[in-house]
């Protein structure tokens, strides 16, 4: 490329910067024309060209990114010493492709309208609402459990392969999809992810790269803990950037999914996020609460956090810092701590429609 090309190309930072700017402050622009119109198209076309590759594209081309950009660096060292100006000027033109692709493929997602505005729920919630919700959390997974296990002291066990995992949460979409038309989803782009240890010491179990929009899943974690991850990723496919608007999707699926499995992780969940809320608001109830829970139901809580403790370490908090300063970038106020927000569409929801009785 001409170095004018190059000018011009590092330039488009700029109108790129002033274009996020203004989608930020439009969001039912975003919604009606990126997120319903525009998205959807690219959204098809990536499923079509990666979902029939049975590994993760999304992982080779990050590692091949990575590789890349450090043998250019080792390279183009001495150019920031002799040739400064033509050195930054190369990676503003690398960054301003990488910016908008990211954007152009999924990024305008993360501007879209809130899902408690397109599904009429109040993201305001009581703690009296909460502990209600939360009593009928119990109620349904203690009922979930038993039936999977027949003792109350057993945790779970999960019979299914990943492949199978994929299909039947699918399936769930697909029955979402009846109350919800605009949660249709129509690929199953969902594969084990090649870098699963390195994102299990980091502390994630999954993303979406946006690039292929494949879902990419730690195949390290504890099974039981797969069903809701996938609903997760895939509800990110669908083009739901916000972590909690994500885990609230993932959640319905798993609901509204005819397969027992995936109806308890589901239940087991949302108990577990109205549980962290609720040790917060009341811990006396908090505490009260968790005696009325079936204890396989407690170990099967317990076998996660035992799994994501034991692969603690001290560079963990920097890459989740990282990501909550890229999340408070686009336009997650509360960075990863958005997570805990979930309970308030979950408790609105479940106020709603009686869900959990």
């Amino acid at each position: 490329m001409s170095k004018k090309g190059k000018i011009i190309l590092a330039l488009s930072l700029l109108p790129q910067y002033f274009l996020i700017k203004t989608a930020k402050s439009n969001p039912e622009f975003i919604e009606t024309y990126y997120s319903r119109g525009i998205f959807p198209i690219f959204s098809k076309l990536l499923n079509t060209a990666f979902k029939w590759i049975p590994f993760s594209v999304g992982d080779v081309l990050y590692a091949g990114l990575i590789v890349y950009l450090i043998r250019w660096v080792v390279i183009n060292r001495n150019r920031l010493k002799t040739a400064a100006k033509a050195w930054v000027l190369d990676v503003l033109c690398f960054t301003s492709v990488l910016y908008f692709m990211f954007h152009l493929c999924w990024g305008f997602n993360y501007y879209r309208l809130p899902l408690h505005t397109t599904l009429n729920l109040n993201p305001k919630y009581t703690t009296t609402q909460l502990k209600s919700v939360t009593n009928q959390l119990v109620i349904k997974t203690n009922a979930l459990h038993l039936e999977i296990t027949k003792d109350s002291l057993l945790k779970t066990t999960l019979p299914y392969a990943f492949s199978e995992l994929t299909e039947i949460c699918h399936s769930g979409y697909s029955q979402l999809e009846k109350v919800y038309p605009n949660f249709k989803h129509d690929g199953k782009n969902s594969k084990k992810s090649l870098f699963s240890t390195p994102l299990t010491y980091m502390g994630f179990s999954g993303y979406v790269n946006p690039f292929t929009l494949e879902a990419h899943i730690n195949a390290v974690m504890p099974t039981n803990s797969m069903p809701t991850t996938i609903a997760h990723e895939q509800a990110h496919q669908l083009g739901y950037a916000a972590e909690n608007e994500a885990n609230f999707i993932g959640f319905l699926a798993s609901i509204h999914n005819e397969d027992l499995y995936f109806n308890y992780a589901g239940y087991k969940f949302a108990l577990r996020y109205c549980l962290i809320e609720l040790s917060k608001r009341d811990p006396e109830v908090y505490a009260s609460t968790l005696c009325t829970i079936n204890p396989g139901i407690l170990d099967d809580y317990q076998e996660a956090f035992e799994f994501w403790s034991a692969h603690h370490n001290p560079l963990e908090p920097v890459f989740k810092g990282f990501y909550s300063h890229f999340l408070k970038a686009n336009n997650q106020a509360k960075g990863i701590e958005s997570y805990s927000y979930v309970v308030a569409l979950l408790v609105d929801y479940l106020v709603t429609i009686g869900a959990a009785t």
